[in-house]
């Protein structure tokens, strides 16, 4: 009789990363997501996309600081060792 092997189950773990999750919300607050999100939702698409278009011309400046920083903060960050900032449950926090 052959004997069966074990099933390995694994723990699920969530991810997320600190610097890219902060890059995503200014990213989105510059453009304007919040106010375009609510013409779209209310009928009014071509609001919504000029209301993005007009958002992103005027903070240009802002966007492009803020991929900057995202992408020194991130190099910064690959020269840490671990790079885990905090762990809760199945949920951990990355740099």
């Amino acid at each position: 009789m052959v004997r069966r092997r074990k099933t390995v189950r694994r723990k699920k773990r969530f991810v997320i990363s600190a610097i890219e999750t902060g890059a995503a919300l200014s990213l989105a607050s510059s453009a304007g997501v919040d106010s375009a999100l609510k013409d779209a939702l209310g009928g009014n698409l071509g609001s919504a996309l000029s209301t993005i278009q007009t958002s992103v011309a005027s903070n240009r400046n802002q966007i492009i600081g803020t991929l900057g920083a995202a992408f020194v903060g991130k190099m910064l960050a690959k020269s840490f060792g671990n790079g885990q900032l905090a762990k809760l449950g199945p949920i951990s926090i990355k740099a």
